[in-house]
């Protein structure tokens, strides 16, 4: 039967481009949706009251998600290719199984990375040099979990930019009581998400010697995922407040909120397949808040 699933186009797609589909993850798009919806969301608090969200700048965005994860994707793997070797679930990776060699990806980086510029250069000159800025975090991050156990957050802050670059590609500038909160709504979101991405790998992490917020907060990581989720939840509501939102974009924040209990409540910390569902059920999460604030708006 026909199936039009991403792995199943990267499978469908000719031998030779395959490592560097699944270099760029494009055959597991639970991320790219991840970094792109709180793109969305900005865009969305950012259209006029009574409009719909700009979908030009939407779809601009969602190429730009497509290309700069998988830049991401490429980086992490290039620092990552020595432990990815050690680690079951990422053994099968390009360059940890030598499919392609580091020179190759370097070449294939570039190319997104040029790319992605020129999806950057159809901004607004504010947005140009405010997209150029995240480029250190996307360089550095995959480092951090070599010294930190809180590699989360730095994902965190490098994943929700799109929070303040939707808004100022269509304003031509952060308003910043509305930005902020958001921003920091979606930092939270990435540590409640990315943190049961985590558990999955907290075995081979512990022998590799490779730092995570799972390995952090183990048996309390209920506890803290719970809190991470309240601030998010308080900050989206002062992102609403600051920006005159209406009833629909309450109610999909309190969705919102019921959407992260059950994951939590349900989340069993020693199963990697569970974590895995809970965290792509996150893509539920990001959609359910850009339908309110869509809605709200109109």
């Amino acid at each position: 039967p026909l199936s039009f699933s991403a792995a199943e186009l990267v499978r469908a797609a000719p031998g030779p481009m395959q490592p560097y589909l699944r270099l760029m993850r494009l055959h597991q798009p639970a991320g790219t949706w991840l970094l792109y919806l709180p793109c969305t969301w900005s865009i969305g608090l950012a259209a006029e009251p009574g409009c719909l969200p700009d979908w030009h700048m939407l779809s601009l965005f969602g190429i730009g998600a497509v290309l700069m994860r998988g830049a991401g994707c490429t980086i992490n793997d290039m620092w990552d290719r020595d432990y990815d070797k050690k680690v079951a679930r990422t053994a099968s990776r390009p360059l940890a199984a030598g499919d392609i060699s580091t020179f190759q990806s370097f070449i294939f980086l570039g190319g997104q990375l040029s790319l992605a510029l020129c999806v950057l250069l159809c901004l607004n000159y504010y947005s140009i040099v405010l997209g150029a800025a995240s480029l250190s975090l996307v360089i550095t991050y995959p480092l951090m979990k070599r010294i930190t156990y809180w590699p989360q957050l730095v994902l965190g802050l490098t994943f929700n930019w799109g929070a303040l670059l939707g808004w100022s590609a269509i304003k031509g500038s952060c308003e910043w009581s509305v930005c902020l909160p958001l921003y920091l709504a979606g930092v939270m979101w990435t540590l409640v998400y990315d943190t049961i991405y985590a558990h999955q790998d907290k075995r081979d992490d512990i022998i590799i010697g490779v730092k995570s917020t799972a390995l952090q907060f183990k048996e309390d990581t209920k506890q803290w995922l719970s809190g991470f989720s309240l601030a998010m939840l308080l900050s989206l509501c002062i992102t609403g407040i600051n920006c005159n939102q209406t009833f629909p974009y309450y109610s999909a924040v309190a969705a919102t909120g019921a959407h992260l209990a059950h994951q939590i409540h349900t989340l069993d910390i020693d199963k990697p397949e569970d974590c895995w569902k809970k965290f792509a059920s996150n893509r539920t999460v990001g959609v359910l808040l850009f339908t309110g604030i869509v809605f709200g708006n109109l």
